[in-house]
């Protein structure tokens, strides 16, 4: 029996243009589902309005989270966005919207929630005399530098919290807005406070306008990587996600591409597809490449020991099997190649020891 059938309320082959997912499927937790019946009617294309984005404010209580994965090298993380404009349909994030009773597939990239008080919760937490300075990646869940940003700025406010204490922080994107804030990123990396990784997961743009149809496009991440190269920011590629049969193929350009651009270091992930995402993922491809459907999804089963996905730690970013351990080979041969991941780790290394809560106003001044 298959682990991946179609959702009973989608029906495939319905994409929407500037829009990742291939239909809305019900949240996994809801009690009550319903199905889509093809009426026979036939739409002509663009009968269908544009699905317009709504942000709808998260009340969080407090904003650093705490991790504890192996896989993952950082302990703290920030999301400022619940929900991710971006589209892209193989975000490992999208089952998270089932929390909230809202659909993984379209709900999750026009219905957004925002932490607009995330820069004075951050202020607040690092100033508690029981915070100790850890680095903290910016947007590990869903992009921190989503379209919304542009006019939003929480992004902006948290880097300017982090600069004024001297705390380090990695980020992780596929938005060329970072740029905007490469004022305030160029002076924290003079500091050793920064880092910034962007992904590139393929370098296709026919392929990326429907797999991540509202991220920037690959010629414009390589660009991106290029002018916080020159601005003196240390720049990681992650190749990521790697989709076997559909980009895998690219991994040494895209390697290439970057080091040319001037990243330093490099990563890759395996794409993962846990819970709802499984569905999104064949519907895109039933879709958009169907002739690759069965051997995309075929060769992912071939590194999760016939899953489409596994939770367990040490697996679920690489994979294993004789297609996984290729992939890795290779990733690890064309670092060797390009130089990638040598550079001086000390220069790569974020410097807790400048951290220090500034002055507020009103604040008595120390005597020592």
């Amino acid at each position: 029996m298959q682990d991946d059938p179609y959702p009973d309320d989608m029906l495939p082959g319905r994409a929407h243009k500037g829009r990742g997912a291939v239909g809305n499927p019900a949240p996994r937790y809801d009690r009550l589902t319903g199905q889509a019946v093809d009426d026979g009617w036939v739409r002509e294309e663009g009968d269908e309005p544009p699905l317009r984005t709504t942000v709808l404010p998260d009340t969080a209580r407090s904003l650093i989270c705490r991790n504890d994965s192996p896989d993952i090298p950082l302990e703290q993380s920030i999301n400022p966005y619940k929900g991710c404009e971006h589209g892209c349909v193989y975000c490992f994030a999208r089952p998270n919207h089932a929390y909230l009773g809202l659909s993984p597939g379209l709900d999750f990239e026009t219905r957004l929630f925002a932490k607009f008080n995330a820069p004075a919760l951050l202020d607040a937490e690092l100033r508690s005399p029981r915070y100790r300075c850890r680095p903290i990646a910016l947007g590990t869940s869903t992009d921190a530098y989503q379209p919304v940003e542009r006019e939003l700025r929480i992004t902006r406010g948290l880097w300017e919290v982090l600069s004024a204490f001297n705390h380090p922080a990695a980020l992780v994107t596929k938005s060329a807005l970072v740029l905007r804030d490469l004022d305030i990123l160029a002076d924290m990396a003079a500091r050793r406070l920064v880092q910034v990784g962007i992904s590139v997961t393929t370098l296709d743009p026919t392929i990326a306008r429907t797999l991540e149809p509202r991220a920037s496009a690959p010629h414009r991440r390589l660009a991106t990587i290029e002018a916080l190269s020159r601005a003196g920011v240390p720049v990681v590629v992650m190749a990521a996600p790697m989709i076997p049969g559909l980009t895998d193929h690219e991994l040494d350009a895209i390697l290439t591409a970057a080091r040319d651009a001037g990243a330093v270091g490099a990563a890759y992930i395996l794409v993962r597809l846990p819970h709802e995402v499984k569905e999104l993922m064949r519907s895109w491809l039933d879709t958009h490449t169907p002739s690759r459907t069965g051997r995309v999804l075929g060769l992912i089963r071939d590194c999760h020991g016939g899953k489409l996905y596994e939770a367990e730690f040490g697996r679920r970013f690489t994979g294993h099997g004789v297609y996984a351990d290729l992939l890795r080979a290779r990733f690890h041969a064309a670092c060797r190649r390009l130089g990638l991941n040598t550079r001086n780790r000390d220069s790569m290394n974020l410097d807790c020891s400048r951290f220090a809560p500034p002055p507020r106003a009103g604040d008595q001044l120390a005597l020592f």
